[in-house]
């Protein structure tokens, strides 16, 4: 594959994304109060919603939808338009095995990780701020700066680049595995449908493996100036002893909810995008 190739590539999963962001960001919001608000949790996921509704009003379900629009941009560029070339530079086909596929997913999701961590750490401080009037991308960035200098913005790094290795390896390497099982039984049309049906299963075991490392990085990424925890093992070790193992799993639901449609719309929609942008060949 080109340098030319690899542009397109990343360009249509980064278009797909911001797409698809825009829909399902008020799930993220919802998901986000429930991981770092006992009172959130204490209410659940509709009282939650409604909270927000009648406190800060319809327009809080998209707080941080800039810094999302950013992240998608850079993280989701990659991790999703560098999988095909990776997996084409390590030799991968679909007959490949599974632990091959994850490999490729996780290398791909480590690079967009770095480069998205940034926007995550905004994106996860616009969300929970809790005031009616929202504050900009921007006066988030002066203040992170502010306070934690350029450190801040890599915040949660550490669990965030673990959160994206499992689930880009989850998310692509169980789209092509659905995939190939469909396409080789012939259960349903090819197309659409498969997409569709592949996309909606990896979206279940995204949830599954996903949840407690995403627990994990928005409280790092949401810590205030004075530190509660020092690092991934800290903080773990902190919320299970706090809340029990159950406590990884806060906001379950709603991640799940988030990631199934949103796993759906992004590989669909990057499918129907690549001709636009001139990539050749389906990511399966």
């Amino acid at each position: 594959m080109s340098y030319q190739d690899i542009i397109r590539n990343v360009s249509a999963a980064g278009s797909s994304a911001v797409i698809a962001v825009t829909g399902i960001h008020p799930i993220d919001v919802v998901k986000t109060r429930l991981q770092v608000s006992d009172g959130a949790r204490s209410v659940g996921i509709g009282g939650t919603v409604v909270s927000i509704w009648k406190k800060e009003g319809i327009p809080a379900f998209w707080k941080g939808i800039g810094a999302a629009w950013w992240r998608e941009s850079s993280y989701t560029s990659l991790r999703l338009g560098l999988y095909g070339p990776i997996k084409q530079g390590l030799g991968i086909t679909p007959e490949s095995s599974f632990l091959l596929k994850f490999t490729a997913g996780s290398l791909a999701g480590a690079i967009g990780s770095l480069a998205g961590n940034p926007f995550d750490v905004m994106k996860t401080r616009m969300m929970t701020n809790e005031g009616k009037t929202s504050i900009t991308m921007f006066q988030t960035a002066l203040d992170i700066y502010k306070y934690q200098t350029y450190r801040g913005f890599y915040r949660g790094l550490e669990a965030n680049m673990m959160r994206a290795c499992v689930l880009n390896g989850t998310k692509m390497s169980c789209y092509d595995q659905i995939t190939y099982a469909i396409q080789k039984t012939q259960m349903i049309p090819s197309g659409l449908p498969t997409q569709f049906l592949a996309a909606f299963g990896a979206g279940f075991f995204m949830a599954t493996t996903v949840a407690p490392f995403d627990m994990i990085r928005t409280q790092l990424m949401n810590q205030p100036v004075k530190k509660e925890y020092s690092g991934f093992m800290d903080c773990l070790i902190k919320i299970v002893s706090k809340q029990g193992v159950q406590g990884l799993y806060s906001g379950f639901i709603p991640i799940w909810a988030r990631f199934a449609p949103t796993t759906c719309l992004q590989l669909i929609i990057f499918e129907q995008l690549k001709p636009v942008f001139g990539v050749k060949g389906k990511m399966e």
